[in-house]
């Protein structure tokens, strides 16, 4: 018990100070990856020494928490806060991991570090909005777009824009830029990334076992970022384009699902793929792009 009062006094800082928490956690003993396997063992095999167990080798492990929040500090959110939120990952890692698929506690509990601390960051992003006034400019702008789209099979320039909506054209372009619809497939994910949202959006891959907790960390924010972006049209698109979770097609045939012909399948991916390039929610997914 003793252990367990320890354990939540640590991981629930409340009021403690930063500073005075990562001297408690810097105090505290260094596993092995041998001890590592024994307390994994011990928590599968369940009784009452499983509960102990899992509290050391969290505990062991905080340390580790610290340096992978301390990647996440420019998203908005104080160190304090991502760390508590890694905190959390940590424990489902100690919780979930099996020794037997051959990779280190370490090397599987970065993924649940990094998924929490992401939801945590996305979480945050959903509750800023754009003001009303430009909210209203957008939702307008992209009605006329896509009218314009279906008639001409393209996008409009600014100009054109301006005049079909009846807006000033320096207006027009001022809310194009935050929702800026030109984006190559080759674009990066993010202005200082050099991984291709093509690379990111690739199922090709195979995966390691040691890699296999990355690849469903990655696939469920990822899954995340599509439906806190996208409409379900585009999300379905993307997938159909993709291959992702089904069968890859091409743009004939994506059209003639959806009764679209090719170009505007081209243009809706084109499209999802700038907003996703520009959303701070994809700005996790970079982590797991190396």
């Amino acid at each position: 018990m003793k252990q367990l009062r320890i354990l939540k006094s640590i991981t629930n800082r409340g009021d403690q100070s930063l500073g005075r928490y990562l001297t408690d956690i810097s105090r505290l003993p260094m596993l092995s990856p041998d001890e590592e396997v024994d307390l994994a063992r011990k928590i599968h095999e369940g009784g009452k020494k499983a509960e102990q167990a899992k509290n050391k080798l969290i505990l062991g492990n905080l340390r580790f928490v610290v340096s992978v929040a301390k990647q996440y500090q420019h998203y908005g959110i104080p160190l304090e806060d991502l760390i508590d939120e890694g905190n959390i990952g940590l424990v489902k890692a100690a919780e979930r991991y099996d020794d037997t698929r051959g990779f280190k506690f370490i090397s599987y509990a970065v993924w649940w570090v990094r998924q929490a601390i992401c939801s945590a960051i996305m979480d945050q992003g959903r509750m800023v909005r754009l003001p009303m006034n430009q909210a209203g400019t957008l939702a307008k702008l992209n009605q006329e777009i896509s009218k314009f789209e279906q008639e001409h099979q393209r996008q409009p320039s600014a100009e054109e824009l301006a005049e079909i909506s009846g807006m000033d054209e320096e207006k027009v372009r001022k809310a194009m830029e935050a929702d800026n619809h030109q984006l190559s497939i080759d674009a990066p994910v993010t202005d200082d990334s050099e991984t291709r949202v093509s690379d990111m959006m690739s199922s090709d891959n195979e995966f390691a076992p040691d890699q296999q907790s990355e690849h469903e960390s990655m696939a469920k924010d990822l899954e995340d970022v599509l439906r806190d972006t996208l409409t379900n049209k585009e999300i379905n698109i993307l997938k159909d384009y993709y291959g992702l979770g089904r069968k890859e097609e091409g743009l004939e045939e994506i059209g003639s699902k959806y009764d679209l012909t090719r170009e505007r399948v081209r243009q809706i991916r084109e499209k999802s793929l700038n907003k996703i390039r520009h959303n701070i929610h994809a700005r996790c997914l970079k982590k797991y792009l190396g």
